[in-house]
């Protein structure tokens, strides 16, 4: 079974809002889904909910993130990279990022 991070549309017609899940990639978009991640309002630009860890951890065992989560996935991590902190740190958190994107993509690769 290939599971897949995706959006799932539950917002009314012309008003778009998602949930990110986590599910089988053979069910329907809109389906069935192993655990709910997240959710995300496309009008304001917001994350109502955003379980990054739970996310990483799908990562870890194997889950194929599809392009739209990961924009999602990159820009919460960023929006929550304190601005405060050092721009050397935050140089550093944007490169940790990007490894996540990379070891995702092999993960891909290897399930293929």
């Amino acid at each position: 079974m290939a599971v897949k991070i995706r959006l799932s549309r539950i917002g009314k017609k012309h008003v778009p809002f998602f949930r990110i899940v986590a599910v089988d990639s053979r069910k329907k978009r809109d389906g069935e889904f192993l655990e709910n991640l997240g959710t995300y309002d496309v009008t304001k630009g917001v994350f109502i909910q955003f379980h990054q860890d739970r996310i990483n951890d799908w990562i870890a065992k194997g889950a194929i993130v599809t392009d739209p989560v990961k924009k999602l996935n990159r820009e919460y991590s960023l929006k929550n990279v304190d601005a405060s902190v050092a721009p050397k740190k935050a140089a550093v958190a944007k490169k940790v990022l990007k490894k996540v994107d990379v070891a995702a993509e092999v993960a891909k690769d290897s399930v293929k």
